[in-house]
């Protein structure tokens, strides 16, 4: 009888062992996730319209340590920029898209700026900026696009 007590005593003590070791691995793979969400893309086009000042937009936000994941497209008069928060962050959304907003606002005084921490809106402007990559719409489909992400942000707002 003490034979199959120390028994189970030992086996119950590996699955804790066990199942306290696979939850360490598992942070682990999350935050290597989250760390590749930090890698800006640059927009580099031969466009009429420069994404220069988006893509310092983006290195002056991710630089904010609050933040994951930046998306930015500019025109010639206004600047989309959606952010990526971590989840315990969430509470001061509206604080971070404040500070964002205005930090940006200073930054780039001739430039409209809207910022949005909506999902929606940052897959939105990935896809737009991977169309400035790969096809270099026309300025008039670019401002149709714009204008499309920036009324869904003012939808949320």
């Amino acid at each position: 009888m003490k034979y199959n007590i120390k028994k189970l005593k030992v086996c119950l003590f590996l699955i804790v062992l066990f199942v306290f070791g696979s939850g360490c691995t598992g942070n682990q793979e999350q935050s290597a996730k989250e760390n590749q969400d930090t890698h800006i893309a640059k927009v580099h086009t031969n466009h009429p319209v420069d994404q220069s000042v988006a893509n310092q937009a983006k290195g002056k936000t991710i630089k904010r340590e609050e933040v994951t994941g930046v998306k930015a497209v500019n025109t010639d008069k206004e600047l989309l920029v959606a952010l990526k928060v971590e989840q315990f962050d969430r509470f001061r959304l509206k604080t971070i898209k404040k500070n964002v907003k205005s930090n940006l606002e200073k930054t780039y005084p001739d430039y409209k700026v809207f910022v949005s921490t909506d999902q929606k809106i940052f897959l939105e402007l990935e896809q737009l900026e991977q169309k400035l990559q790969k096809d270099q719409p026309k300025k008039k489909i670019l401002n149709k696009e714009f204008d499309e992400i920036k009324s869904l942000m003012k939808e949320q707002a």
